[in-house]
C-alpha cells in the first residue's frame, strides 16, 4: 500500500491566479543541488515552469520582494525541503500562511519526525519523507494545481 500525501483543505485570502494558457509555475527550493535538479526536471517533464532557489535564505528574501511588490505570489505551488541554511521551509511556510497565502506548499524532509509532521499539517502542507518515489511526488503536485 502506497503512503498517502494529503493536506488539510485550509482557505486563505491571497493566492495566486494563472492566466489561460500559461504553465503552471513551481518553485523549488533545497540546498542540495542534486536534489534540487532531479525535482526541478522531473516537474519540467510534466510541463511546469520551474523557479529553482538554493536555499532557504533565497527563498526567503524571494518570498519577502513579491510580497512587498505585489501582495501576492506569482507561483502556483512551493516544493521545498524543510532543512536549508538560514531559513526553513516551514519558518518560511509559516510567514507565508500569516500573510494568508493560500498557496499550495509541498515539503520534503530526510527528518520527519511527529512535530514536524504535526507542524506541516497545522500550515496546510504535504509533507513527503525522503527518500520517496518520484511518482507519488508528480501525482501529488498535480493534483494539487489541478485543484
Amino acid at each position: 500500500m502506497l503512503p498517502t500525501y494529503e493536506s488539510p483543505r485550509i482557505t486563505f485570502l491571497r493566492t495566486a491566479t494563472r492566466a489561460p494558457g500559461r504553465a503552471p509555475r513551481v518553485l523549488v527550493a533545497d540546498d542540495d543541488p542534486e536534489m534540487r535538479r532531479l525535482v526541478s526536471d522531473t516537474l519540467r517533464k510534466d510541463g511546469h515552469e520551474i523557479v529553482e532557489e538554493p536555499d532557504g535564505g533565497r527563498l526567503l528574501v524571494r518570498v519577502a520582494a513579491l510580497y512587498q511588490k505585489t501582495g501576492a505570489l506569482p507561483v502556483d505551488l512551493i516544493v521545498s525541503d524543510i532543512r536549508m541554511p538560514v531559513c526553513t521551509g516551514l519558518d518560511i511556510l509559516k510567514g507565508m500562511r500569516a500573510a494568508h497565502w493560500g498557496t499550495p506548499v509541498v515539503l520534503m524532509t530526510a527528518f520527519a519526525d511527529d512535530e514536524v509532521r504535526r507542524r506541516a499539517a497545522q500550515l496546510g502542507a504535504t509533507l513527503f519523507s525522503k527518500p520517496f518515489p518520484l511518482a507519488d511526488l508528480r501525482r501529488t503536485v498535480n493534483g494539487l494545481l489541478a485543484a
